[in-house]
């Protein structure tokens, strides 16, 4: 089974009893996060029941994050905004809300949107060759604040910081010892070593597994609470960036492998 839509693919097995396996597929584009890639999270998951769902890439590719440097100027804040912030949110919930353990196995470079999505995940293991980013602070973009969250809960102010303000990849070995993934493996083994572990997760009590998850997501979910009406600016404050001088240069200089040229405006 996989998406039908056009641009880039979701596929899903099944490698093991009881575990169910999300393969993104874009082929040319790092596995970036499109519209069709992710409507078929947020309509896949909620219609799974394997005990343990593996999310990974496909041919040493996991995901360079959101698909959106082909925009055309006459529509990139709209578009770059209506991407980010809608089918990519629906994709994060519908991950978050499956009732039993989600296992991330990055299998290539998790950027930006990517490595939230992996961070969506219960559990990350990734290749030793791989390495993990976040973007923003190259491209001119306000990360959303519920993005950051989870990046904080995993990871800690201090390491958030470091990840966002300066925008560098962290290897492998490096995101284990901050807490970014739980297990390294060697890229020729990673994908064994994924399904024996969601086979293990899988194998476990079905309501004990259903009931931690929901304890422990809740507990996370419930120590900050914004006042709304500071969670509106948060909201402001990301929403202005698409339409920003800089957000547009940054994509372009992304693009074209080029140093942006930041006005500040």
């Amino acid at each position: 089974m996989s998406s039908n839509n056009e641009g880039g693919r979701l596929h899903l097995d099944e490698p093991a009893p009881g575990v169910a396996r999300l393969k993104i597929s874009n082929p040319g584009k790092s596995g970036a996060l499109d519209h069709a890639i992710l409507d078929g999270f947020a309509t896949t998951v909620p219609e799974l029941d394997a005990r343990c769902l593996i999310v990974t890439g496909q041919d040493g590719t996991f995901s360079a994050g959101y698909d959106i440097g082909d925009l055309p100027d006459a529509v990139f804040a709209d578009e770059a905004e209506r991407l980010v912030a809608h089918p990519f949110a629906a994709a994060i919930e519908a991950i978050e809300a499956y009732q039993y353990p989600t296992l991330a196995a990055l299998n290539g470079h998790a950027i930006g949107g990517g490595l939230e999505l992996a961070l969506a995940c219960d559990l990350r293991i990734a290749a030793t060759t791989v390495s993990v980013g976040m973007p923003p602070a190259k491209l001119g973009l306000v990360y959303s604040h519920t993005g950051i969250r989870k990046f904080i809960d995993a990871i800690g102010g201090p390491r958030t910081l470091e990840l966002f303000l300066l925008g560098r990849r962290v290897d492998s070995l490096t995101a284990r010892d901050w807490g970014l993934v739980n297990f390294v493996a060697e890229p020729d083994a990673l994908g064994r070593e994924a399904v024996a572990l969601a086979e293990e997760i899988a194998g476990n009590a079905p309501l004990a597994q259903r009931g931690n998850k929901r304890v422990i997501r809740t507990v996370l979910d419930s120590h900050v609470q914004l006042d709304p009406a500071l969670e509106r600016e948060l909201i402001d404050l990301r929403r202005a960036c698409f339409s920003s001088d800089d957000f547009r240069e940054g994509v372009r200089a992304f693009a074209e492998k080029r140093r942006p040229r930041w006005q500040g405006r």
